[in-house]
């Protein structure tokens, strides 16, 4: 297992084989009950724990292991996925194919967008872990995990940006959400439905979307706090009014419906667009943000004219981690919000030929 500061040694004569990394993070994949002075199962298995517990991953393609978490994923953070894009960006100028992150599910969906934003890279990324821990009944790792593999090593998975591999199912990022507190078949992507899937060992892409716009060169260090405010029936939005004086660096509201507000927190919302970056999004987590249909006080044409950006089809959470990242690249009123609708734009753009 090589350390993630430590150098790759290249292949002597090296087949025709990919050759695939997988990147360890701990979570529900890793966890066990081994540790008699622990209640419950905890992230406890390496990297080459699971790679052992899978012979089959040695006869798919060439495996290295590093180990670069052994966390509950909730414990993970925006700098994290930094450092781990940047990890990931040495293993592919050291000439891996493909690169896997197993990692807990429970921030699986805003992780995987992240690396989607951050990793400059046409090769795949594909993040994957187990709702089933490994001492459990139908423990569902080893198999997401081999078919992650598959995915990583192969050439069809290309120009993809990050994928989510899960119950033999391919996602991509930008759109897939857990959907389920339990069930193995808890990621979908609502909006579009799986890329593909893995049949008796094969990969079949059936759709391709091309990458994300990519964001300028993000600073090491702790990123700039966003916080995530979902409106509610009769929210008097006081919380609103006190996101900048526990400094936050901007804000991410998740309205009702279409992208709606309450008539009496307009103005609040108005008053911190002065302030900071100021996001809507949809509560609903499905369907694109409107933008011209309603016209009361609190609909959506009227809230973003007030200067606030539109998450279009993105959901609070994922809109709260590309607002962060911009951040960390400029402050600058203008360029954050052009910077945004850029990415925005081109969640749905279509693969061109030249990136099959």
């Amino acid at each position: 297992m090589a350390d993630l500061t430590d150098s790759i040694e290249s292949p002597g004569a090296r087949s025709n084989r990919s050759r695939v990394a997988v990147v360890s993070l701990g979570g529900t994949i890793a966890s066990t009950g081994d540790d008699a002075s622990l209640p419950g199962v905890t992230p406890q298995l390496s990297g080459d724990d699971l790679v052992a517990s899978a012979p089959v991953l040695r006869e798919i393609c060439d495996i290295e292991t590093i180990e670069f978490r052994k966390v509950p994923s909730g414990d993970l953070t925006l700098s994290d996925m930094v450092e781990l894009a940047r990890a990931i960006e040495r293993l592919f100028a050291d000439g891996v194919d493909g690169v896997v992150v197993t990692q807990g599910t429970d921030t699986m969906e805003e992780t995987s967008f992240a690396l989607d934003l951050l990793v400059n890279d046409s090769r795949p990324v594909v993040v994957t872990g187990a709702m089933r821990n490994p001492t459990t009944l139908g423990a569902d790792g080893l198999a997401n995990l081999v078919a992650s593999v598959r995915v990583a090593a192969s050439a069809g998975a290309r120009h993809l940006g990050t994928l989510v591999v899960f119950n033999d199912e391919v996602h991509a990022a930008r759109f897939v959400r857990k959907t389920h507190t339990s069930s193995t078949a808890t990621f979908h992507s609502p909006n579009c439905g799986p890329l593909g899937w893995i049949i008796e060992d094969r990969v079949r892409i059936v759709a391709r979307v091309s990458p994300l716009a990519p964001l300028d060169s993000v600073l090491d260090g702790e990123m700039p706090a966003v916080a995530l405010l979902t409106m509610s029936l009769g929210d008097d939005a006081r919380l609103l009014a006190r996101v900048k004086e526990v400094g936050y660096a901007g804000v991410v509201i998740e309205g009702f419906g279409g992208g709606h507000v309450r008539a009496a927190n307009v103005s609040m919302i108005e008053q911190l667009v002065s302030s900071m970056p100021v996001v809507l999004a949809s509560r609903t987590g499905r369907g694109e943000l409107l933008e011209s249909t309603y016209g009361f006080a609190g609909s959506e044409r009227d809230v973003l004219s007030r200067g606030v950006v539109s998450a279009g089809s993105l959901d609070g959470r994922k809109a709260r981690v590309l607002l962060s990242l911009i951040l960390a690249t400029t402050a600058q009123p203008a360029d954050v919000a052009s910077r945004f609708e850029r990415v925005v734009a081109s969640m749905w753009s279509v693969a061109s030929e030249s990136e099959h």
